[in-house]
């Protein structure tokens, strides 16, 4: 089969103006609960884009690991090509591709560092092999081998044998901070439903698009 030929309608459901939550982030909390009970694989990850100095845009994917009225937050080493580009650029935006609900939300705003204490409440959480390999990998550095990664782990792993294992000065967490969310509900004949919340003075507008 072609590429061209490669296609599906989407059946899953509409979306309606009427049955949308006045807040963006009711409207997603709502989805990812949704999400997470239709045993979606990682239905937490995001992908995140940012852009370099030369204009250059570029994806990976995160782990979402929190909101609130605030934001979206996620964590990563400080020394990341995706830190260094927002440090220079702190504009974002983030995608959840839920493809197997025919859904889709995508998120643009600025990202703000989150505050040590927000950190270490989440480090403590983490299992401890997850903190293990924060310390060894120096995230977006060349390495001459895997053997180079596991042999680092293994050394971190002798390190901190005994007692709890301290937050990485070169590890943190950031916060985007939206400025506009997009709903996107597949529909038959490509007539999607896609509805976009942006921020203002008095709070939330919201637009249908055209698909």
């Amino acid at each position: 089969m072609s590429l061209e030929d490669s296609r599906r309608e989407y059946q899953y459901g509409r979306l309606r103006r009427e049955s949308l939550k006045a807040s963006p982030f009711e409207q997603f909390n709502l989805w990812m609960e949704q999400a997470i009970h239709s045993d979606l694989s990682d239905p937490t990850a995001m992908c995140l884009a940012t852009v370099n100095a030369e204009g250059k845009p570029w994806q990976r994917t995160v782990l979402l690991k929190g909101m609130d009225e605030r934001g979206l937050m996620f964590y990563t080493n400080l020394g990341s090509r995706k830190a260094r580009e927002m440090s220079g650029n702190p504009n974002v935006s983030l995608i959840f591709p839920w493809m197997r609900m025919d859904r889709q939300v995508i998120v643009g705003g600025q990202v703000e560092r989150l505050t040590k204490t927000e950190v270490l409440s989440y480090f403590l959480k983490r299992p401890r092999g997850s903190q293990l390999a924060a310390w060894a990998s120096q995230q977006s550095s060349r390495l001459s081998s895997r053997q180079a990664l596991e042999t680092q782990f293994i050394q971190m792993k002798e390190k901190f044998a005994a007692g709890e294992i301290p937050v990485p000065d070169f590890w943190g967490g950031y916060r985007v901070v939206p400025s506009e969310f997009e709903f996107w509900q597949g529909g038959e004949n490509r007539l999607h439903d896609r509805f976009q919340y942006l921020r203002s003075e008095n709070g939330w507008t919201i637009l249908r698009l055209a698909p």
